[in-house]
């Protein structure tokens, strides 16, 4: 039996869901996934855009129910540091902190001109210019980061709670055909071949439920 549950949104469509997913595979923790219907008001609302609250993914554990993904991240260290979620050097730690932070928080042009769908053919659609210099802080953080640990992840050959957190950014940048520098299609490839995150892409094109509103341009 799972010691814990996790409540996910959409597999194609939600972002959050996949980084909540991904940070529990990351700690090792046995979940029971329990999926909330998208005829669910809240959940639409917060797939498209359209709600500033976001509660799921919740993970349920021993009492405790967490639901921002921070939040979540923050938990799980502290319950198996034995995982290495974090880099263990402090330095590394406060930047993979700040650059996790970071994303959890601001690229709402990115967010709202490249809604993450993976079962969408990849194609090179126009960016919307109010993107682009999101896109390009995205890059530059990645930049940074494989160049200052060597890659193939942000903080070098072990993933960490930060490619967790960018994970669905490079899903986004392969789906809508994003230039990019070699660097940051190899970081995307590295993610791509990331077992969880194989497996998560997988599942999600069983998924049958599909948001018109999502799907419109595909």
């Amino acid at each position: 039996m799972a010691q814990a549950v996790l409540t996910l949104s959409s597999r194609n469509y939600s972002s959050w869901s996949l980084r909540g997913w991904l940070l529990c595979r990351l700690a090792g923790i046995e979940t029971e996934e329990k999926m909330v219907s998208m005829d669910d008001p809240g959940n639409r609302a917060e797939l498209l855009l359209l709600s500033p609250s976001v509660l799921v993914p919740r993970l349920t554990h021993e009492g405790a129910s967490v639901w921002d993904t921070l939040a979540i991240a923050e938990y799980l260290n502290e319950l198996y540091p034995q995982a290495q979620m974090f880099p263990a050097d402090r330095i590394a730690r406060a930047h993979c902190r700040s650059i996790c932070g970071e994303i959890h928080s601001g690229f709402a042009n990115l967010r709202s001109a490249l809604p993450m769908n993976l079962r969408a053919v990849p194609r090179r659609t126009k960016i919307f210019t109010g993107a682009k210099p999101d896109i390009a802080r995205v890059e530059a953080i990645w930049k940074e980061c494989l160049s200052d640990h060597g890659g193939p992840f942000l903080f070098g050959e072990r993933p960490t709670v930060a490619d967790a957190m960018y994970a669905p950014v490079t899903r986004r940048f392969l789906t809508y055909g994003v230039d990019m520098s070699p660097a940051a299609a190899a970081y995307c490839a590295a993610i791509d071949a990331w077992p969880p995150m194989a497996e998560w892409i997988a599942a999600a094109a069983e998924e049958p439920e599909e948001l018109d509103a999502l799907d419109v341009e595909f």
